[in-house]
């Protein structure tokens, strides 16, 4: 019989809890929150210090020893994971490589050196300095994001001096929010000559890539590499937006085969280990030219309930049995459906919402899709520019996961399920649905 397991798990939150309680022998774990949601998802400020006190107090009162440490959200949680893993002497990545994979700027730079044809150009650019608006790091047009940040958020595609003038205001007001705290993780971590690429308060210019999107699901356990899913990412007709995520890819498999070979040279490089990790690349149909985006050391939860409905469980069984040091044997193909969406209904305009899903719609949503997995990111009365952490072009209404047999039967019951769910706003607005 299997020893009970203590996971701690940062951020944790019904939904990701229910899909822990998905993954095969989650009888054996108990599963403890560190770290309360609302502190760490979309908060106004990260108190670095603060955040590992509270971590540090609640590991402490656990019954019994704490086997494992995980976390599924964005910044900072994956730079918080490897110094309370550290602390306690368990399993986890160094701070340094995750660091690197958190600036996006230093990211360009490994790639570069291990990756150089999947890199495309790039440039620091110091958004205080007026200069640039003379002298651009990039020919436009470019795609210009601070070095820190997640969900596209303060990302501008420039195409002109115009638009770099009106990008960088809301640069220089919103940056510091995920600026401030990388500068103090950086207090933690051993970077050597690195420290001074690693600033938090820049921002990166990239030349632009486009095409088809997906992800590499991935694990590093003592220096092994191994990739064991791909999911295609949809984004919408500004081509900014992700509006989906599909799975499994139905990329070609050559295609998938060199995103694969470059993570795995991309991923040694970082010095990245014992840690599950996801990594965006995009594919150019027209050119099969093949780039890198970004790295996460960290599973998507957004992929999670794909994996639920499709192969049985969750991802997050991935990332357990690294925490533990085991080699993962996720099922294949084991859940109900042959393939899963994760749709994100957007509105493409500023608006108040005057009508949210209520129980009684939900009800309706899985009485007419009973696998269905709902949760809704605004409230009635609410004006969509406060939502908090959105790309420069649209804004999330919600998450909503679906199983099918065919990719036409899930955008079908994407349009479906929307009716049923019945948004409403002070004005017209464009959407990804209607």
């Amino acid at each position: 019989m299997e020893e009970h397991r203590n996971i701690a798990v940062i951020g944790l939150d019904e939904f990701n809890r229910d899909m822990l309680r998905s993954v095969r022998g989650s009888g054996n774990y108990e599963f403890h929150g560190i770290i309360p949601y609302q502190q760490i998802v979309n908060p106004e400020s990260y108190p670095i210090e603060e955040l590992l006190h509270t971590a540090r107090r609640e590991l402490a009162e656990i019954d019994g020893r704490v086997d494992a440490i995980m976390g599924h959200w964005d910044f900072p949680t994956t730079s918080l994971l490897p110094i309370l893993q550290g602390e306690l002497g368990l399993r986890g990545p160094s701070l340094e490589s995750v660091l690197m994979c958190e600036n996006k700027y230093a990211t360009r730079l490994a790639e570069y050196e291990a990756t150089p044809d999947l890199t495309p150009p790039f440039a620091l650019l110091n958004p205080n300095d007026d200069a640039v608006l003379d002298d651009p790091p990039l020919p436009y047009p470019f795609w210009l994001k601070p070095v820190v940040a997640f969900s596209s958020t303060l990302g501008f595609q420039i195409d002109d001096r115009d638009g770099l003038h009106r990008a960088l205001e809301p640069i220089r007001e919103g940056i510091g929010k995920f600026a401030e705290p990388f500068d103090t993780l950086m207090k933690h971590a051993r970077l050597g000559g690195r420290r001074a690429l690693l600033g938090g308060g820049f921002c990166v210019a990239e030349g632009l890539i486009g095409g088809r999107g997906c992800t590499v699901e991935g694990y590093v356990l003592d220096g092994e590499v191994r990739s064991y899913a791909i999911i295609d990412s949809l984004r919408g007709a500004n081509a900014v937006s992700f509006v989906g995520y599909h799975y499994p890819s139905d990329l070609p498999q050559q295609v998938q085969d060199r995103m694969i070979e470059g993570t795995g040279r991309i991923i040694r490089h970082l010095g990245l280990d014992n840690t599950p990790f996801n990594v965006e690349f995009f594919w150019d149909e027209d050119s099969d030219d093949v780039k890198l985006l970004e790295i996460n050391p960290r599973i998507s939860k957004s992929h999670s309930p794909l994996f639920y409905l499709v192969d049985g469980a969750s991802h997050h069984e991935v990332a357990i049995d690294v925490a533990l040091g085991r080699h993962p044997d996720f099922p294949r193909g084991e859940g109900h459906y042959r393939q899963a969406a994760k749709f994100m209904p957007r509105s493409y305009g500023a608006a108040r919402v005057t009508r949210v899903p209520g129980p009684e719609d939900v009800e309706r949503l899985q009485e007419a899709f009973p696998d269905a997995m709902f949760t809704c990111h605004v409230s009635e009365g609410m004006a969509l520019a406060e939502l908090p952490n959105q790309d420069s072009y649209s804004f999330e209404l919600g998450d909503l996961f679906l199983g099918g047999n065919s990719r036409e039967e899930l955008a079908e019951n994407f349009r479906e399920a929307m009716a049923i769910l019945g948004f409403r706003f002070s004005r017209e607005v464009e959407t990804n649905y209607d």
